[in-house]
């Protein structure tokens, strides 16, 4: 069996605890786990090797929840089964682990002897050999899940403020004047960008700010070179980069510092940073990503033999341009000395010219000068047409018509309105009550003025008046003789 020996790991503690308390002892009776019988936990008791190993893997199990535990990997095996089995060992101990393939098969990450590792796994005991083993949960690379998730909150963070913003991107130049690289200047990757550029276009200045690009201190110094190089403004792009590595030599490029350094740089920065699969957040926050330190010096200088290439092309393009144009030149000169005629025969010409315009002028002042002769003789007929005596005299015998008229008219309505109401008089006085009282009739009132039509509505001794055509009576009724009514057949 072997034997825990100090070993860095992390304990989840059982919800409840109490965070550094010791994990549960086993009391009162074990149990043989091969036939589920108790076995007392006395000194005399006596167990089978199978029973031991049993009660101590079930104590292990118990007793231990779900732990990480970080070392490096040993004696990787990984039979046809698909299981894996390695030991996990420090400068002073190791253990036998154990992760299955129904485990393994969904984890990225593929282990080799010597990798530096985190294992979530249960503790526990093989019965068979009576080994103390770990059987494994999840497996990662050591460091990777705790740089990945402080990452993954950087880069959110960022994020949020607006660095990564495509609309803050600035644009490269097309053939830089020059160009800055900070990196390290004993690192493969100022020797690849200078390769690359005296290839392909060794007339590119280059300006080198040394920085380390790994280790606790290189954040700092990358900051310092990029504050540097937009103080000289020598380049008008800087590369900022190194070589691969691990996550951890990476990780000075995932600085929050520097990502704000980068943001607020004067100069254009191009982020070239380990190999194509690495990604920092100095890529995100730069105005151009390279997959690799080659590739940004790549897509900062143009191809020399492109440029060559070009350069002939556009001669040869001017070259035919000013042939054609001294072809075309030639021509018109010819064309114009075709033309060009003694100044005496365009004297002739000219002064032909002036005599037919002096001609064309004459007819036209004389044919204007009619034609305002006409014009003002129509002008005085009118004139004398519309003269104000001649008009005012017109007026006053319209007016004099006029008043006639009006003077009739007037006549005619006054007598046609006499007529209309003498008979309307007639017509009112034919329907009018008091023509009826004239008649003999009278209107009969009570005291209270309401009109009396019926014996019914008066009793003897009321008091009553009598409307008559030329004054009013006032009566008392001393007897009632209503008609007799008709008797029906």
């Amino acid at each position: 069996m072997c034997i825990i020996a100090k070993a860095r790991c992390t304990i989840a503690s059982p919800p409840g605890a109490a965070p550094g308390a010791d994990p549960p002892r086993a009391t009162g009776t074990a149990r043989n786990v091969g036939d589920q019988a108790s076995v007392p936990a006395r000194p005399d008791s006596v167990f089978s090797v199978s029973q031991l190993n049993a009660l101590a893997r079930q104590l292990l199990e118990d007793s231990f929840p779900l732990i990480t535990v970080e070392g490096e990997i040993s004696n990787f095996v990984r039979p046809s089964s698909g299981h894996w089995y390695f030991s996990l060992k420090d400068d002073r101990a190791q253990v036998r682990c154990a992760l299955f393939r129904n485990r393994n098969q969904f984890l990225k990450y593929r282990p080799a002897n010597g990798d530096l590792v985190r294992l979530r796994a249960r503790v526990s005991l093989y019965e068979g050999r009576g080994e103390f083993q770990l059987i494994g949960d999840y497996l990662e690379a050591a460091g990777s899940g705790a740089l990945q998730a402080a990452f993954e909150r950087m880069k959110a963070k960022l994020a949020a403020e607006g660095l990564f913003d495509p609309a803050h991107k600035r644009p490269l130049p097309t053939l830089p004047q020059a160009i800055g690289v900070i990196t390290s200047p004993s690192g493969a990757a100022v020797r690849d960008i200078l390769t690359v550029l005296a290839r392909r276009f060794p007339a590119i200045p280059v300006y080198l700010y040394p920085s380390t690009v790994q280790g606790d201190s290189a954040a700092g110094q990358l900051c310092d070179a990029l504050a540097h190089a937009n103080r000289d403004r020598l380049c008008d792009v800087l590369i900022i980069g190194r070589g691969g590595g691990s996550a951890e030599d990476l990780w000075p490029f995932n600085d929050e510092g520097l990502a704000r350094a980068i943001h607020a740089s004067q100069i254009p920065v191009v982020s070239a940073v380990g190999h194509e699969t690495d990604f920092s957040i100095s890529d995100l926050v730069a105005d151009l990503r390279a997959p690799t330190p080659s590739a940004a010096a790549e897509l900062l200088s143009p191809d020399r033999q492109q440029l060559q290439q070009r350069l002939d092309q556009l001669a040869r393009r001017l070259q035919q341009q000013q042939r054609r144009q001294l072809q075309l030149r030639q021509q018109q000169l010819q064309w114009l000395s075709q033309r060009l005629r003694h100044p005496g025969q365009r004297l002739q010409q000219q002064a032909q010219q002036l005599d037919r315009l002096e001609l064309r002028l004459h007819a036209a002042l004389r044919q204007r000068l009619s034609q305002a002769a006409r014009e003002l003789s129509h002008r005085q007929q009118r004139l004398a047409q519309q003269r104000p005596l001649l008009r005012l005299q017109q007026h006053r015998q319209q007016l004099t018509q006029l008043q006639g008229r009006l003077q009739a008219g007037l006549q005619r309505l006054l007598l046609q309105r006499q007529a209309r109401l003498t008979e309307n008089a007639r017509a009112l006085h034919a329907v009018s009550p008091l023509a009826t009282l004239e008649r003999g009739y009278a209107i009969l009132t009570d005291a209270q003025g309401g009109v009396i039509s019926s014996v019914g509505q008066v009793s003897r001794g009321d008091a009553i008046s009598a409307r008559l055509g030329d004054g009013l009576l006032h009566c008392q009724v001393t007897a009632l003789l209503p008609h007799p009514q008709p008797q029906e057949s």
